[in-house]
């Protein structure tokens, strides 16, 4: 087998960790020998060891020549470079390959250095377009402790994503729901705005799909969220943040909140009435919030466009027309071709009866 034959599998051994690993990279890897798969593991969660300690604890002995692939270097932890080197010192590892190298790493800055040093391979590139992707929330994450955004949008295919009443139920097919429920599953939080909590009623969760539950995010400039309100109310795991301007901070009602496990994040209102999204997604990576999903709507979905701060967008476009509704977007100021967000295309597949278009920027 070449080399992107056991990188393709390190990828499948990895994504059984989605929604489990964060702040921490989906890693799988193998031990190959003489063309034959001694040893494979996964990252299973934050909290698990490196694969390769798992797999060196069960295998024992290492045959002499065997090659150790991965589709991204481990997390080393800073006091971890000294025993993760003498592990591989004192085995059987003639070459390591990885997909992708994590160039803010320890172990890029350090150990792969000293395993070079000590007569081991380190080589990297190896389906690298592939390996950034399934990690692109952490690649991210690690290099600027910003979290990954994606604005997933469900519309029409003259680009509505509600009628005129704002009912956006059901726009896109039960395939398409489905497949956000895994989406909501994989990202660390799913993010709202008020109206769409107040139109919707959405619950924000994993149902249709077995799945961590995300954070589940809703901007409420002035606070209209009602303490009684099933989000609140229901708010068992204490996974609900409110994010509200910074001028709300002393309000009395807060106490109701706090006494039902919702958090706040305070942040300051742009001159346009806005809560500021670039201040909150500083906040938001400092909870080790690695990757947000955010459902909208318009108003949410313009304030992030606008900010350039979207890094990924999904469209998921059911074959309706609506002519009269509400648009995906509105109030960027743009009145020209010249002067319009600019994107690439870089999937397109078929989603029950709807269309799944995924975006990044030009």
């Amino acid at each position: 087998m070449l080399d992107e034959s056991y990188i393709q599998i390190t990828h499948q051994l990895a994504e059984k960790g989605k929604g489990a690993v964060s702040p921490l990279s989906l890693r799988g890897v193998v031990i190959v020998n003489d063309g034959k798969i001694v040893g494979a593991e996964f990252l299973k969660d934050r909290f698990s060891e490196q694969p390769e300690f798992i797999l060196f604890s069960k295998l024992k002995n290492i045959p002499k020549g065997s090659v150790l692939y991965s589709n991204i270097n481990p997390v080393i932890k800073s006091g971890e470079e000294e025993r993760y080197i003498s592990l591989f010192r004192n085995s059987g590892i003639k070459k390591m390959v990885f997909g992708v190298l994590d160039n803010n790493s320890l172990f890029y800055n350090k150990v792969a250095k000293k395993l070079k040093e000590s007569g081991i391979s380190v080589i990297s590139g190896i389906m690298e377009r592939e390996s950034t992707d399934l990690n692109r929330f952490f690649l991210k994450y690690s290099s600027s402790k910003l979290p990954f955004v994606t604005l997933k949008m469900a519309l029409t295919l003259d680009g509505k994503i509600s009628d005129i009443n704002g009912n956006s139920k059901w726009i896109t097919s039960v395939e398409s729901r489905s497949l956000v429920h895994e989406l909501r599953a994989e990202y660390d939080a799913v993010l709202v705005g008020y109206n769409t909590v107040k139109t919707d009623k959405p619950s924000l969760t994993v149902r249709l799909v077995e799945g961590r539950n995300p954070k589940r995010i809703v901007l409420d400039t002035r606070l209209e969220l009602k303490p009684n309100s099933d989000l609140v109310r229901k708010n068992n795991d204490n996974n609900l943040i409110i994010v509200t301007d910074k001028k709300n901070k002393d309000m009395p009602k807060l106490a109701k909140y706090y006494e039902a496990g919702v958090e706040f994040i305070f942040v300051p209102v742009t001159s346009e009435g806005m809560l500021d999204l670039k201040s909150l997604v500083r906040k938001l990576g400092k909870l080790n919030i690695t990757s947000i999903l955010v459902e909208g709507g318009g108003r949410v979905f313009s304030s992030f466009i606008k900010s350039k701060l979207d890094d990924e967008i999904l469209l998921f476009i059911a074959p309706k027309l609506l002519c009269e509704g509400i648009p995906l977007c509105s109030g960027l100021g743009i009145n020209s071709l010249s002067k319009a967000h600019k994107f690439q295309m870089n999937d397109v597949r078929k989603i029950g009866e709807d269309a799944l278009v995924r975006l990044t920027r030009r």
